[in-house]
């Protein structure tokens, strides 16, 4: 276990059901085995239902629920994927504001899979050069990102990847980004 997070925050976004499991729990492992803290934050109190691919995984529990929290309170951000996950946070105006500060503070932010629809909500990605599942491109594009087929992305403090079999280099590029810190070139998606 090494200390590279030690005493950093990191907020897990991801909605009550449609998160894909692996790509919420190897990246909480590798902030948790840096010694940073995450968070799971959601739109409802309770638990969230992880799956595997189309079928329903383990429930996990939710730290806070996004009205309770600000950008100020943690060091980073972590977008799970899933296909149903980002499609319905992207639809609650308190999840896009909460996306939208991390970019404005130059906060570390990773996104894997699906994740960067709730990205796109927000209006952070102009500008960007980043990856996803292949089937956003056309929407990544179309709000002003540059995208391109590659295993891990890095932009400035911002981490995207494509899918789970991407998630070592994804999970060791975050971690190398939120133990940085604060990216001053970061912010300037987010105008």
């Amino acid at each position: 276990m090494s200390d590279t997070l030690s005493g950093r925050r990191v907020a897990f976004v991801a909605a009550p059901e449609g998160t894909e499991q692996v790509e919420l729990t190897e990246p909480w492992k590798a902030v948790q085995e840096a010694g940073g803290q995450p968070e799971l934050v959601s739109i409802k109190p309770g638990t969230i239902q992880g799956f595997n691919h189309l079928d329903k995984g383990d429930t996990f529990p939710v730290d806070k629920v996004v009205t309770e929290v600000s950008s100020d309170d943690y060091d980073a951000l972590v977008l799970p994927g899933g296909v149903a996950n980002p499609d319905l946070l992207r639809t609650d105006q308190n999840v896009v504001r909460f996306v939208g500060e991390f970019f404005a503070k130059g906060k570390p932010v990773a996104a894997i899979c699906h994740a960067p629809w709730t990205l796109i909500e927000a209006d952070v990605v102009r500008g960007r050069r980043m990856t996803s599942w292949p089937s956003l491109q056309t929407d990544l594009r179309n709000a002003g990102a540059e995208w391109v087929d590659e295993e891990v992305v890095v932009d400035s403090g911002f981490v995207t990847s494509r899918k789970p079999g991407d998630l070592p280099a994804f999970c060791d590029k975050m971690v190398e980004e939120i133990g940085e810190g604060v990216h001053r070139a970061q912010s300037r998606s987010s105008a």
